[in-house]
């Protein structure tokens, strides 16, 4: 937060901390930036826990994001393909 010049509650520093070991590092970093536009954009002066659950709603990490592409699938172009239909590199570029 230092180095992104970003003001931080405690609680809203240890929710980031949880989300940085439940998913990664990287993850956590980029929600402090995304949480300080969100309390920027309501004129407070550091990013609260609500800006963090805000930012953690809209931008998923790899695993919710896998899960997402495995839960909705069905609704994706080529779902009924079976394997040997699967288009190519060469076919999907014409």
């Amino acid at each position: 937060c230092e180095e992104e010049d970003v003001e931080i509650s405690d609680d809203a520093l240890n929710v980031l901390t949880k989300i940085g070991r439940e998913t990664s590092l990287r993850y956590s970093i980029q929600l402090i930036t995304l949480s300080s536009i969100i309390s920027r954009n309501r004129k407070a002066r550091e990013v609260t826990v609500d800006d963090v659950k805000r930012v953690y709603e809209v931008f998923l990490d790899e695993a919710r994001s896998s899960d997402n592409l495995r839960e909705y699938e069905q609704y994706f172009m080529f779902n009924d393909l079976t394997t040997d239909q699967q288009p190519t590199g060469a076919a999907m570029e014409t």
